[in-house]
C-alpha cells in the first residue's frame, strides 16, 4: 500500500509544482508523477537533515519542503526531458 500512496502523493505534488511554475510544462502526466515522487523524496531528505521530519501533528514544514523539492525537480527536469526528446526525434528524421 505504500507504493500506491507514493504514486498519489507524487501526482498531487507534481501537478501543484507545474501549476506554481510560470509558463507551460509540456511533459506527460506519468513524468509529472515521477517528478513529484522524486521531489517528495528530496523534501523528506532535507527535512531529515534539518531535523524537522517528525513533529507532533501535521508536518507542515516537511510538506512545504516536499513541494519545494517537486518544484525544483519539475523546473530542472522539464528542459532535460524536452532536450532528450528533441534529440531523439531529430535523430529519427535524419536516418529516414
Amino acid at each position: 500500500m505504500g507504493w500506491l500512496w507514493a504514486i498519489i502523493v507524487g501526482l498531487v505534488l507534481g501537478v501543484i509544482a507545474r501549476a506554481i511554475l510560470p509558463g507551460r510544462q509540456p511533459i506527460p502526466l506519468w513524468l509529472t508523477t515521477v517528478y513529484g515522487i522524486l521531489g517528495s523524496i528530496l523534501g523528506n531528505a532535507v527535512a531529515t537533515w534539518a531535523g524537522v521530519n517528525s513533529t507532533k501533528g501535521i508536518d507542515w514544514t516537511r510538506h512545504i519542503l516536499q513541494l519545494a523539492g517537486a518544484v525544483l525537480i519539475v523546473a530542472v527536469g522539464t528542459p532535460l526531458y524536452l532536450s532528450l526528446r528533441g534529440n531523439k526525434s531529430t535523430a529519427r528524421r535524419s536516418t529516414r
